[in-house]
């Protein structure tokens, strides 16, 4: 049988109430779409990923304009804010004084080491954490023109050459991305920073990975082989989409492995030409049902009776359809029989039992 490989332990890196690394729970996140300036609105997507499971959210910085509405923010906010900041060390300054819990930062966009340093201390005296973000759209010139290097290699030593600098300054509460759009590349990349970096949390992501099919697949791919792995603290699914849309797909990718469930998991079979009922509609309407639920549970909706309680077994509840009608039954033993148009009402009323 497959299993996962042990989580590797990294160190543990504090967001007030969440912990990345050192053991803890996969940190799901996503990132505001809003204009910055505008809290309200900003506010209201933060308030909208964290319903849709997000335990962190990352809000842009871009502008000094931005630095009042970020103070609201990270006030009012129900989860952890990560400022995320590009070109002006100014801006990571302000967003410490304004009460992040965390910085994300390309140290080699903000310009010099001395200027990485004033960012670097005053995280320090504030005691938040920094996610050091290596992209593969943005390397250092020495590394970006190595041509000696792969990709995966000039990613990594990028990110040797930040982390070695953080802690040679006495920083380690630090987490490490590094990125690149590309599926393999991005493999290639992490389990090389998880062998050479044991110690440090590492956020897992695709980056650009594109609109919701096409994102889904690449982010379930990357980050699901990684995580079989036991490599990754910390996720992001990045689609070109609501970003609401987002924290659902990297919840699917941990429950799949069995790493962490916030909900119900819905088995259903694909049909067949033995399926009697138009099990599709059905599926979809308990799917949409189970949205309202929280519980940890298994529910099966199978179109006859070979995928039926037998296959389904393990299933907490389910149901077997057969011609104008189904079969109840709750981990494989059959409670009754119900015509098919009750199929779903009598399969919500027995998940309201558990």
């Amino acid at each position: 049988m497959f299993e996962n490989a042990a989580r590797i332990k990294t160190r543990p890196v504090h967001l007030g109430e969440v912990t990345i690394g050192g053991g803890a729970p996969v940190v799901v996140q996503s990132m505001t779409s809003t204009d910055t300036v505008d809290a309200a609105a900003t506010l209201g997507q933060v308030r909208a990923l964290a319903d849709a499971g997000c335990d962190i959210v990352r809000v842009s910085v871009p502008s000094r304009a931005a630095l009042k509405s970020f103070r609201t923010i990270c006030a009012e906010s129900p989860v952890p804010i990560v400022a995320d900041i590009h070109f002006d060390h100014r801006l990571a300054l302000g967003a410490i004084e304004a009460g992040a819990a965390k910085l994300r930062i390309n140290p080699g966009n903000i310009g010099s080491w001395e200027k990485v340093d004033a960012v670097i201390d005053a995280a320090g005296e504030a005691g938040i954490a920094i996610r050091i973000g290596v992209n593969a759209g943005s390397l250092e010139d020495d590394i970006a023109q190595n041509e000696n290097l792969s990709l995966p290699e000039k990613l990594v030593a990028s990110s040797l050459r930040f982390v070695e600098h953080f802690e040679g300054r006495g920083f380690e509460n630090i987490v490490l991305s590094a990125k690149a759009h590309d599926v393999p590349a991005t493999i290639a990349t992490y389990r090389a920073l998880s062998r050479e970096l044991p110690q440090v949390p590492l956020h897992l992501g695709v980056t650009e990975a594109g609109t919701v099919k096409q994102g889904t697949i690449k982010s379930a791919v990357g980050l699901g082989a990684l995580l079989a792995d036991g490599i990754g603290d910390t996720l992001r699914v990045s689609l070109t989409a609501d970003p609401v849309e987002e924290p659902p797909v990297a919840w699917g990718i941990l429950e799949c492995l069995g790493i962490r469930r916030r909900g119900p998991e819905l088995v259903s079979c694909p049909t067949c030409g033995r399926t009697q009922v138009d099990l599709i509609p059905i599926a979809e309407e308990v799917e949409r049902r189970l949205k309202g639920v929280t519980k940890p549970i298994s529910v099966a909706v199978m179109g006859c009776v070979v995928n039926g309680p037998g296959e389904a077994a393990g299933a907490d509840v389910g149901v077997a359809c057969g011609r104008g009608c189904g079969l109840i039954f709750r981990h494989g033993e059959v409670l009754r029989k119900v015509s098919e148009d009750a199929i779903i009402d009598e399969l919500m009323r027995e998940i309201e039992t558990l």
